[in-house]
């Protein structure tokens, strides 16, 4: 699979610029996911390229982040490392079968409703007041938003991306006082019940060590890498 395209299309920026075979991406400064370069092949002119990027980024009052993933061109890394762009956030890409079950007290539906997202945010709202470009991100392709409630209340919630047959699984975050009940089992599994497609996908930070556990425990498998050149 090409998971660099997969993610790419499950997390669309809502302002894209195409430039030499590359796609410059903007979504007001949320998530680097949303506003990087995505390169997945060499442009003409690598020099010109990156400063094209540059300056695209440079317009937007941004720093310049570069997605490098297994179809970056060969020698890109290097030469941002040369240029001084920071080696963040290496990612794992994980993919496999894992087990679907419908379960009592997760809600699914296609729009994220604002428990949701309150819910989401208060978990991986790393990026301030950005609720509302986030949500854009969200809204920008097809996907089903599942939550555990409880009393009326959203514990744990994820979004799953039909991209053919394969799911792309994001946005998993559980409150810190609904931890260790196994609310994130819960949700990945309806999700995956709900597409009803062989196989899925997800990303996750090389250093979740614990979110990685419980992944493996589900049927996923350490499927790609990817990091960030950021300056």
């Amino acid at each position: 699979m090409d998971f660099d395209r997969l993610v790419h299309e499950a997390w669309p920026a809502y302002e894209q610029q195409p430039h030499d075979g590359w796609v410059f991406r903007h979504a007001g400064g949320v998530t680097k996911r949303a506003n990087s370069v995505l390169a997945t092949r060499p442009p003409a002119d690598l020099d010109g390229a990156i400063r094209a990027a540059e300056a695209f980024y440079g317009a937007r009052g941004q720093r310049c982040v570069f997605s490098v993933g297994t179809s970056a061109p060969a020698g890109l890394d290097e030469e941002l490392e040369r240029r001084g762009y920071d080696l963040v956030d290496p990612t794992l890409v994980m993919s496999g079968r894992p087990k679907g079950e419908p379960a009592p007290g997760v809600r699914i539906s296609e729009r994220p409703w604002p428990e949701w997202l309150e819910a989401w945010w208060a978990v991986d709202g790393r990026y301030g007041s950005g609720l509302e470009e986030a949500a854009r991100i969200c809204a920008g392709v097809p996907a089903w938003y599942a939550a555990y409630e409880q009393d009326g209340a959203v514990l744990a919630v994820g979004r799953g991306v039909p991209q053919g047959d394969t799911l792309g699984i994001y946005c998993m975050a559980t409150l810190p006082q609904a931890r260790r009940r196994g609310l994130a089992r819960v949700v990945l599994r309806a999700l995956v019940a709900r597409a009803g497609v062989p196989s899925a996908y997800l990303v996750v930070t090389a250093g979740n060590g614990a979110a990685q556990a419980l992944y493996r425990g589900e049927g996923f498998e350490d499927a790609g890498r990817y990091h960030y050149r950021v300056r």
